[in-house]
C-alpha cells in the first residue's frame, strides 16, 4: 500500500492511473444522477409544510455539503503541499478550489431560491448563509493567488495558508444553526437520529453521492490538464504529446 501513494505521488504515474479511473466514476456519476433525479422529482413526496418547493433541497443539500467537502480536501492536500512539496497535493488542491467555488455557488443560489418561498425573502444575513458567502470568498481568494502569482510553486505555498487558515470556518459552517438562534433550519441527519423520512433520505443520499462522484471525475481531469501543463518541459509530456500528434 506505502508503495503504491509512493508511486501515485509521481505526476507522470498520477496522470495515466487517473485517466483511468475518470471513466469509471463518469458512468457512475451519470447512473447515480439519473436514478437520483428520478427519486428527487418522482419518487420523494411533497413536504406537507413546503409543498413541491422542497425538491430544491435535493440540489441545495448535497451542494453545501460538496463546498465544505472540497474545502478539506483542499485544504488538507494544500497543507500536505506546504509541508513535504508533493507536487500531485499541490495539483489537487488547485484543481480542487473552482470546483469548490461553483458548488458553493450552486449552494447559496439554490438556498435563496429556497428561501423566498419560506422565509419571504431572497437574502438574510443568518449565520448560515452568512458563513457559507465567506466560504466562497476564500475559494475565490485562493483561484485568484493561483491565478496571480506566475510562480506555481509559490503560489501553491500561498493559496495553501490562505486555505489552512480558513478552515476555522467549517465547524462554524455547520454548527451555526447550532450555536445562534437563526431562520435556518436545524440538520435532519445528525448523531442523535434522522429527522426526515425514508423516502426523502433516499433520494438526498443519492443525490449527495452523485455529487461527491462528480466532483472526483472533475478534479482528476482538471488534474490532468493541470500536470500537463506544469510538467510541459518533462520528457514524458513531450513524449506523450508527441506520440498523440501522430495519431
Amino acid at each position: 500500500m506505502w508503495l503504491f501513494f509512493q508511486k501515485l505521488a509521481s505526476p507522470k504515474y498520477f496522470y495515466n492511473f487517473s485517466g483511468r479511473l475518470i471513466p469509471w466514476f463518469g458512468w457512475a456519476c451519470l447512473a447515480l444522477f439519473a436514478v437520483g433525479l428520478y427519486y428527487s422529482l418522482i419518487e420523494a413526496p411533497p413536504d406537507y409544510q413546503q409543498k413541491e418547493s422542497v425538491r430544491i433541497m435535493y440540489i441545495h443539500v448535497p451542494s453545501a455539503w460538496m463546498s465544505m467537502f472540497v474545502y478539506m480536501v483542499m485544504a488538507i492536500t494544500g497543507g500536505i503541499g506546504l509541508i513535504w512539496r508533493m507536487k500531485i497535493a499541490e495539483v489537487i488542491a488547485a484543481s480542487s478550489a473552482p470546483i469548490g467555488a461553483s458548488f458553493t455557488f450552486l449552494a447559496l443560489a439554490t438556498g435563496s431560491l429556497w428561501g423566498k418561498p419560506m422565509w419571504g425573502t431572497w437574502w438574510v444575513w443568518d449565520a448560515r448563509l452568512t458563513s457559507e458567502l465567506i466560504l466562497l470568498f476564500l475559494y475565490l481568494g485562493v483561484i485568484a493567488l493561483n491565478s496571480a502569482i506566475e510562480d506555481k510553486r509559490i503560489a501553491s505555498r500561498a493559496s495553501a495558508v490562505l486555505a489552512l487558515v480558513g478552515v476555522v470556518n467549517i465547524p462554524i459552517i455547520h454548527y451555526s444553526v447550532l450555536w445562534w438562534n437563526t431562520l435556518h433550519q436545524p440538520p435532519s441527519i445528525k448523531a442523535s437520529g434522522i429527522s426526515i423520512h425514508y423516502s426523502m433520505l433516499i433520494a438526498l443520499l443519492l443525490m449527495a453521492v452523485a455529487f461527491k462522484l462528480f466532483y472526483m471525475m472533475v478534479v482528476l481531469m482538471r488534474a490532468r490538464c493541470e500536470i500537463l501543463d506544469r510538467e510541459r518541459n518533462t520528457s514524458w509530456v513531450q513524449e506523450l504529446v508527441s506520440a498523440r500528434s501522430a495519431l
